[in-house]
């Protein structure tokens, strides 16, 4: 869009042309939206599209009506998933993993940036990194095989070593209070490589010459990581953590699926809104309550990174995200 005013007073009245809008920026940056258009095309297929479904969370779903042509249903769906007791023991299982999972596996990997950051050898710090980073490449339905040839009661390692020493073997699978650490040590193993990439990206950045200093001043290593490397990676700490908190109700479900399966003694333990998704909809195909769930879920995760973000911003508006 040109706009064409006029600008200054007397003789020295001059017509200035100011550029704006989508059309003129489209036209001087064209290559760049043709690069984007794929990746915003994806976006809105699906993203965007299939967030139409979400009527069903307020239907009583009927597959010979179809999605718009069964009849509403109210909040009974949302009634169903809190009145059975479910609705609250998957909200508190999904947040208190995501939240432990989430402080664990983010202070690993800030441990491991500080302790590969300070590492001499150049080809000893990428076998190092390479190492840590091997864990995140393993799917989960290996690391599931692991959990149970480890923990298995009969064949398990655990237990062979148990009976070895002539010991009583251990019933893992029937002892729910176990399994949530288990799940943090697990989750924590594959994660902390790939989460520590950041992390050692921002004290690659910190000025040489800071260190330099603190040479100079006799400041041993521990002095330099408590005042000056965590002091200047803590913008992107706070920020990591932000992005998180917008999935701290979105349990990772290969991770419970795969290690815990289709245990019934462990559901209250380990069952979190994913995983209950999941099997209503192979046990009875109840789209209306799982649309439900699901709805909620994105709503929780909405609210909570609003009122963290908030926070962090009422604290230090320049580490908000918005």
């Amino acid at each position: 869009m040109l706009d064409l005013s006029a600008k200054g007073g007397g003789e020295g009245e001059f017509l200035y042309i100011k550029k704006d809008g989508f059309f003129y920026e489209f036209s001087k940056n064209r290559a760049l939206f043709f690069m984007a258009a794929p990746a915003v095309i994806l976006i809105v297929v699906l993203q965007y599209m299939p967030m139409a479904g979400l009527v069903l969370a307020f239907k009583n779903y009927r597959f010979n009506l179809g999605i718009f042509g069964s009849p509403w249903y109210g909040l009974n769906n949302f009634r169903y998933l809190f009145q059975s007791g479910t609705g609250f023991l998957i909200t508190k299982n999904t947040f208190l993993y995501n939240l432990v999972n989430l402080f664990t596996s983010q202070a690993l990997a800030i441990v491991v940036a500080v302790f590969i950051s300070e590492l001499s050898g150049r080809v000893y710090k990428r076998f190092c990194q390479s190492v840590i980073f091997l864990p995140y490449f393993i799917s989960w339905v290996i690391v599931g095989t692991f959990v149970f040839n480890i923990f298995n009661y009969e064949t398990g390692v655990m237990n062979s070593v148990l009976k070895s020493l002539g010991l009583e073997p251990v019933n893992m699978y029937g002892m729910p209070y176990v399994w949530p650490v288990i799940i943090c040590i697990f989750n924590s193993w594959k994660w902390v490589g790939y989460n520590s990439i950041i992390f050692i990206a921002s004290i690659t950045a910190i000025d040489p010459q800071c260190f330099e200093a603190a040479d100079i001043d006799g400041a041993n290593i521990f002095q330099k990581i408590w005042y000056i490397t965590f002091p200047s990676i803590r913008p992107t700490i706070i920020i990591v953590l932000l992005l998180q908190m917008g999935r701290i109700l979105r349990g990772d479900f290969q991770m419970f699926y795969q290690i815990v399966g289709n245990n019934g003694q462990l559901y209250n333990a380990t069952d979190v809104i994913d995983t209950y998704v999941f099997r209503s909809l192979v046990s009875n195909a109840n789209l209306g309550m799982t649309a439900a769930a699901t709805l909620y879920q994105s709503v929780l995760c909405f609210i909570t990174i609003m009122v963290v973000n908030q926070i962090v911003k009422k604290i230090e508006a320049d580490y908000s995200l918005f």
